[in-house]
């Protein structure tokens, strides 16, 4: 005779059955998969929404503030203090996580601010308000980004650092080809309206908080999902560290900032404005591609991979400033190359280089460095820019090729037992 059951015993339902010879469908394969591949995926898709927003509006900031009336120079200096306080400010927001434990409302806050600011651009008067409202997208940038990297390293722990910010950064960066190409649509049929573009954006901008407060609702405890101990327990940041950072800073300094990109191909009438940001979708596009390629590839080789794909980025400055339309395209590819390597990369190869406690202020640091280096190439690009087109691109080769020798001497150290 069968025991009554008693309320509470029933067992556990699982995930639904699949039948013999038939294939489990996307759900099914998406509730077996671990805690720390759902996570990364909800992280990834929710930066894909953000992308599609922020790099939306930032494909066609340069001629907007063209429009506006500001210069070569107001532009660059524009996109390099805003970097520089994307990556500045990420030092305290970093720390700030660190000592108080409160990654996610750190991290809500950031992107609260960031995807306000982009809509808003519709309504900026003067090149003045626009370049506040820009500057504030990347203070919000700022202030989430260390402490979303320090949760997403706790899954990447189980799934391989390389390819867990691989596959994030991947559909990060598809989300920052489609915002374009709407931005370009939108601009198509609109006679170059550049507000009716910035106001479309609001949609996936409202898509990206709503996908930030269901993570935080399913996922509050993110270290939980760590496959185990810290790689490195240690009360400081080793040297390795630095010698990373100084290289990543070289590499910096050379990229320029797409803004002054844009403007450049529209004002030498490289491309008609509307195909401004197809260019930057392409980038974007092989920035996505190359992030889940070289993520892959850095979890069985190492950092040793950042070196040829450093001298390949190089080469974007004589195309994108000296070539004409085929060759700017080939460049902004290589451009979008070097910024999806970096996006990837970066956050990968820090996290084991120091404890988990630590993570998010050594992410904070890092790129407070690298930001600052870019700020600095940036305005001396635009400086340069009123000089000529070649000293503009023999800056940006030279600042590229002076990291090697530093990412070969991490390399060195990293295969010699440490990150010492």
């Amino acid at each position: 005779m069968a025991e009554p059951r008693v309320p509470g015993d029933e067992p556990e339902a699982g995930p639904a059955p699949v039948r013999p010879g038939s294939r489990p469908g996307p759900w099914q394969r998406l509730r077996a998969a671990s805690p720390a591949l759902r996570f990364v995926l909800l992280v990834g898709v929710m930066s894909f929404f953000a992308d599609f927003t922020y790099e939306g509006s930032r494909s066609v900031i340069g001629p907007f503030l063209g429009t506006l009336g500001a210069g070569a120079l107001a532009i660059s200096v524009i996109s390099g203090l805003g970097e520089f306080l994307g990556y500045g400010l990420r030092l305290f927001s970093g720390r700030g996580a660190d000592r108080t434990g409160r990654y996610w409302p750190i991290t809500i806050s950031g992107y609260v601010v960031q995807m306000a600011a982009v809509p808003l651009l519709a309504l900026a008067g003067s090149w003045q308000v626009a370049a506040v409202l820009i500057i504030a997208e990347r203070v919000g940038k700022a202030t989430r980004n260390p402490p979303r990297d320090a949760m997403l390293s706790h899954a990447a722990a189980e799934m391989g650092y390389g390819w867990a910010f691989g596959v994030h950064e991947a559909l990060d960066q598809f989300g920052a080809l489609f915002g374009p190409l709407l931005v370009a649509l939108v601009l198509a049929v609109s006679n170059h309206d550049y507000r009716l573009a910035f106001a479309a954006l609001a949609v996936p901008a409202v898509v990206t908080v709503s996908l930030v407060l269901v993570a935080r609702r399913f996922f509050p405890q993110p270290r939980d999902l760590s496959a185990g101990p810290a790689e490195v327990s240690t009360t400081g940041l080793p040297r390795v560290f630095w010698v990373y950072l100084a290289g990543a800073a070289l590499a910096a300094a050379g990229l320029a900032d797409f803004p002054l990109i844009a403007f450049h191909l529209s004002a030498a009438r490289i491309v008609s404005e509307p195909v401004v940001p197809v260019f930057y979708a392409v980038a974007m596009a092989v920035s996505g591609t190359g992030s889940l390629i070289f993520g892959r590839l850095f979890d069985r080789a190492g950092i040793g991979v950042l070196i040829p794909l450093t001298v390949a980025g190089a080469a974007y400055a004589p195309l994108v400033f000296l070539g004409g339309t085929w060759a700017a395209l080939a460049g902004v590819a290589l451009w979008g190359l070097a910024m999806g390597v970096q996006e990837s990369i970066i956050p990968a190869a820090v996290a084991p280089m120091v404890s988990a406690d630590r993570r998010a202020s050594a992410y904070g640091l890092f790129t407070g460095g690298y930001g600052t280096a870019w700020v600095l190439g940036s305005v001396l690009i635009g400086l340069l820019f009123g000089v000529s087109l070649g000293a503009v691109t023999a800056f940006a080769v030279v600042a590229q090729l002076a990291a090697i020798p530093l990412l070969v001497a991490v390399r060195r150290r990293t295969t010699a037992g440490g990150p010492g």
